[in-house]
């Protein structure tokens, strides 16, 4: 399916899979995971980061998740989790929940629906308290009146108009449900959840612990008795600590593509997948910064990204030409390359494009005797830093000379959040691919993850009409004129759409990577380990 290419399992490995039955699960054992890098924290509806998701997903539930045995998700792959069942009414603007009862939380108070009354109260600004530090994604409810309850077991959520792309949004990792009796700052550093793994410790940049919830309210779930997590600076020295099997999965997406044929030549036995990851390397202009308030120099900056090179470079040809949304085959929503061809800066034809960006720069007064001179910011791993030294060299050509700046990861996400930088170069992770989790998310004039600053009165009319729209050959048309708008306005130039493998130990059973994001698949509970 797309990028995913066939299971690297040894010949041998294979041939004793398909001549003994499927083994029965085996209950215990500890999940060995590294982390590539420092979580802000623990609080996932705060957080927009796979960096808090990969370690602490396992402490929550939704209401509803993608089937994590799916590889490809949609509505259709929705499946209940807190919820029972689901319903709309007629108008498509009430949907209705059963809860399942007896549920407990990890401190073993009830469950209740005044929890998921009380979480989306909070998301919408409506809660007496309100004491998140950040709301990245309170855009994604705007439609969202209020969450009415009914006895302990029902929740409605009711919308001012409908919302198709709802129920896939309250399937991401980032639409958790979190308990009323604990407050924001506790969850910020030791969560309580109802998940398959309750929190034991956090100690930040070394280690953390989750251990086996005996209460899960899932029968004979998780098959592990805890997870462990250790956080390795250096991509080298994880590659070689997962190939000698000191741990059973690589962080998601870490494997690069020049890296997988190192790590396959070290682990053969090891089961690896190159997919698409729905995370897209994008170059931040803030525009309200002088000289980029001008418009020119961002038209300028975009018709001399040079795509091909960063694939090349990077991904040795592997990742996805697009717009906003995931590039096909992956998206359900990428432009045909037919049309993305007609876009500024799209064009094959590389040459024309920087001659054109060269001409507006020395209109406006640069040249190699007089460049401009800018940092670009990114964030400290290599998945940033190193398509950061390839954009560096190409803003040359348009005369303008730039000094990386790279920060750590809190210190990265707080300058986003102020929108304290000039230039930087990001790479945007999308958690569920619809339009409602992405355009509305990143592109809305009040959007908190709007980093840029872009604003355009005209997008903002198209992503409500999106929105509503319940014929989805008619929505994406709106997101086809949408992604135009966007690429015309130089409102966040999408670079690439990375690719990026996934590895695991051939006894870690039941893991599958998702092919269209990195999210939605990190739970763990039905991960046994066969050894």
């Amino acid at each position: 399916m797309g990028l995913r290419l066939a299971a690297c399992v040894a010949a041998l490995g294979i041939a004793a899979m398909a001549a003994s039955p499927a083994s029965a699960q085996k209950k215990g054992g500890t999940l060995r995971l590294y982390h590539n890098d420092n979580p802000p924290s623990t609080s996932l509806l705060e957080e927009s980061t796979i960096a808090s998701v990969m370690p602490f997903a396992a402490v929550f539930n939704n209401l509803v998740v993608f089937d994590p045995a799916k590889v490809h998700e949609s509505i259709d792959t929705v499946i209940p989790d807190l919820a029972e069942s689901w319903s709309w009414d007629s108008t498509s603007t009430k949907l209705t929940f059963k809860l399942r009862h007896g549920v407990k939380w990890h401190d073993g108070q009830p469950f209740t629906a005044k929890d998921v009354q009380c979480t989306w109260r909070m998301l919408i600004g409506k809660a007496e308290t309100q004491d998140f530090k950040r709301n990245p994604r309170k855009v994604w409810y705007t439609k969202l009146q209020d969450v009415s309850i009914k006895g302990d077991d029902e929740a409605t959520f009711e919308l001012t108009e409908p919302q198709p792309g709802l129920l896939a949004l309250l399937a991401s990792a980032f639409s958790v449900v979190y308990p009323c009796h604990v407050p924001q700052q506790v969850m910020r550093t030791k969560p309580v959840g109802t998940g398959p793994f309750k929190f034991v410790e956090f100690r930040r940049g070394d280690s953390i612990r989750l251990v086996r919830n005996p209460d899960y309210f899932k029968k004979d779930r998780p098959y592990l008795d805890e997870i462990t997590v250790r956080s390795i600076d250096s991509r080298a020295t994880r590659m070689l600590a997962f190939s000698t099997g000191d741990y059973d999965i690589t962080f998601p997406s870490d494997v690069s593509v020049p890296l997988m044929k190192d790590v396959k030549a070290r682990a053969p036995s090891a089961i690896c997948e190159m997919t698409a990851t729905n995370t897209q390397i994008n170059l931040l202009v803030n525009r309200v910064n002088p000289p980029f308030d001008n418009p020119d120099i961002r038209h300028a900056m975009s018709l001399a990204l040079d795509r091909k090179a960063f694939n090349t470079i990077l991904f040795e040809g592997s990742a996805r030409l697009g717009g906003a949304m995931l590039a096909k085959p992956e998206g359900e929503w990428g432009m045909p390359a037919e049309v993305l061809s007609t876009l500024m800066g799209y064009s094959p034809d590389t040459e024309k494009s920087l001659t054109e960006a060269q001409a507006i720069m020395q209109k406006l007064g640069y040249s190699d005797a007089k460049p401009l001179s800018i940092k670009i910011q990114t964030r400290n791993l290599p998945t940033y830093r190193d398509p950061a030294v390839i954009l560096a060299d190409q803003l040359k050509k348009i005369y303008i000379v730039a000094e990386l700046d790279i920060l750590d990861t809190p210190r990265w996400y707080s300058r986003l959040q102020r929108k304290d930088y000039t230039i930087g170069l990001n790479v945007t992770g999308v958690s569920v691919d619809d339009p409602d989790g992405n355009l509305v998310e990143n592109y809305s004039c009040n959007s908190e993850r709007n980093y840029t600053q872009y604003c355009n009165a005209d997008v903002d009319k198209l992503l409500a009409a999106q929105s509503r729209e319940l014929d989805k050959d008619k929505r994406r048309k709106l997101v086809f004129d949408i992604e135009r708008i966007l690429v015309d306005d130089a409102a966040r130039p999408i670079i690439l759409h990375s690719s990026a493998g996934n590895c695991w130990q051939p006894y870690v059973r039941n893991f599958h990577p998702h092919d269209n994001s990195q999210y939605n698949n990190l739970r763990f509970e039905d991960v046994w380990l066969d050894k």
